[in-house]
């Protein structure tokens, strides 16, 4: 995986009814963008809300033929654990359609989902984010990639 080809995502659980419309739309222009600018691999959190967001528009433009690859980078082998049905259901059926999954931890622990954060932008050159709320772990990623340099698009302005 090449970091200047690969883009990760970052956003919140819980997103703006309000908004998601306006989200997908400019989530789709900036995927088509970078893949306009040579980005091949998107990386996913696999959290609910905008990660999973992302990672089913990245499946359906590979459904499309795009030339693309949708990676998971989880914080742990367990991180569906105290999800619904229907949210484990629509997670595992992303998952198979994944190009490569990686696990940062064994089990959940104390510092796993920062841990996972930090892999996706140590592994990026850019980071499409969906960034409403200050002092979230979302806006903590988006600091963390701001001082990596990445390019950072903001898909809620």
């Amino acid at each position: 995986m090449y970091k200047e080809r690969t883009c990760c995502f970052s956003g919140h659980r819980k997103l703006p009814e309000e908004k998601i419309e306006h989200i997908i739309i400019r989530l789709n222009h900036e995927v088509e963008n970078l893949i306009a600018q040579g980005v091949t691999n998107f990386i996913s959190g696999g959290a609910l809300g905008f990660d999973k967001v992302a990672a089913s528009m990245i499946v359906a433009k590979k459904e499309l033929g795009r030339e693309i690859r949708l990676i998971f980078a989880l914080p742990c082998k367990n991180h569906d654990e105290h999800w619904s049905a229907k949210q484990k259901e629509l997670y595992r059926n992303l998952l198979a359609e994944a190009d490569e999954v990686i696990y940062v931890s064994e089990g959940y622990c104390d510092g796993c989902i920062k841990k996972r954060n930090r892999y996706m932008i140590d592994h990026s050159a850019y980071c499409i984010c969906a960034r409403f709320y200050p002092f979230s772990s979302t806006d903590q990623t988006v600091m963390y990639a701001r001082q990596k340099g990445l390019m950072i698009i903001n898909v809620t302005d």
